[in-house]
């Protein structure tokens, strides 16, 4: 999916974890066959996960990423009634492998990008819910001071217009751009940040007999615009249970839009960067800009 991508098979694997965490030695080691595109994943027994980052990187800095989504992942384990992984240790480079890597625990259920939940009214109160509890989170004084999503849209005037140049074999352009031109522009009365999943995403949802099964990747938990958990919308629900979603949240209009737009700036990337390297990721990102097109279509 990358052009420096690392290459981390089941023998290295097994070899770092006996190494390492010899507790751990016996279980077998499973690669998992995701659509992820920051980590290559693998199965330890039925309870583990390992996960290892796939793009090169300096040591102390990936280092410190893994610790700052673990610390993440502490900060939400518990605090919703959907499973969401227990971050249980860091690893080091070896046999080949030159970062660091972690391990937490495995949630059981079947991401959304296989059993799709869009049209699961009781899926879409579940992850209402979820982004409820979420938000419960005390921000502790802190607020959004990254460059990537959650602070103003208008920050990704750059990016959106490099995907513009990127997809115009690939999208309707001109449309994208007047729908943009609006999203852009949509007003936020209230600064106040609150605590965030940040990238729910299918890949990010775990479904069980159409229900809400777990949430993972959720190292990116974090203070941002309410609005930004609001992608979920776009990203996983049909129009029906995309309602139920809106009025159990009780987003305003402003909010509601620049929902949209968040999701907008994450499925405009996607479409052309994963069109050969993970077209499930490009898949994801064309039905979005779909829905809202659509959304668009039915307020005229």
């Amino acid at each position: 999916m990358h052009s420096n991508q690392l290459d981390v098979t089941v023998d290295v694997v097994r070899a770092l974890v006996a190494e390492q965490f010899p507790a751990w030695a016996d279980l077998p080691v499973e690669a998992v066959a995701a659509h992820g595109t920051v980590n290559a994943l693998f199965r330890l027994g039925d309870r583990l996960a390992a996960r290892f980052p796939l793009e090169p990187g300096e040591v102390a800095g990936k280092r410190r990423w893994l610790e700052t989504e673990a610390a993440a992942a502490r900060e939400l384990f518990g605090r919703t009634r959907f499973p969401t992984p227990e971050p249980l240790a860091l690893g080091e480079p070896g046999h080949g492998y030159p970062l660091p890597w972690s391990v937490q625990t495995w949630l059981p259920g079947t991401v959304a990008t296989e059993a799709d939940p869009g049209g699961s009214r009781s899926f879409a109160g579940d992850l209402a819910e979820f982004i409820g509890d979420v938000r419960a989170i005390a921000t502790r004084g802190r607020a959004f001071a990254g460059s990537g999503r959650g602070g103003e849209l208008t920050a990704h005037d750059e990016w959106v217009e490099v995907c513009f140049s990127r997809s115009e074999r690939l999208l309707d352009v001109p449309r994208l751009r007047r729908m943009w031109t609006v999203l852009r522009a949509t007003p936020r009365p209230d600064r106040r940040d609150v605590m965030t999943h940040g990238d729910l995403i299918p890949g990010n949802v775990l479904v069980a007999d159409g229900r809400l099964a777990g949430v993972i990747d959720v190292g990116g938990l974090g203070p941002a615009d309410p609005a930004l958990d609001l992608v979920g919308a776009w990203h996983l629900l049909e129009a029906g249970p995309r309602q139920v979603f809106r009025e159990q949240l009780g987003c305003d209009d402003h909010e509601w839009e620049r929902g949209k737009g968040w999701a907008f700036v994450q499925a405009m990337g996607v479409v052309w960067y994963y069109v050969e390297s993970n077209p499930v990721m490009a898949t994801v990102g064309r039905r979005t800009l779909d829905r809202l097109l659509e959304a668009v279509a039915a307020t005229r």
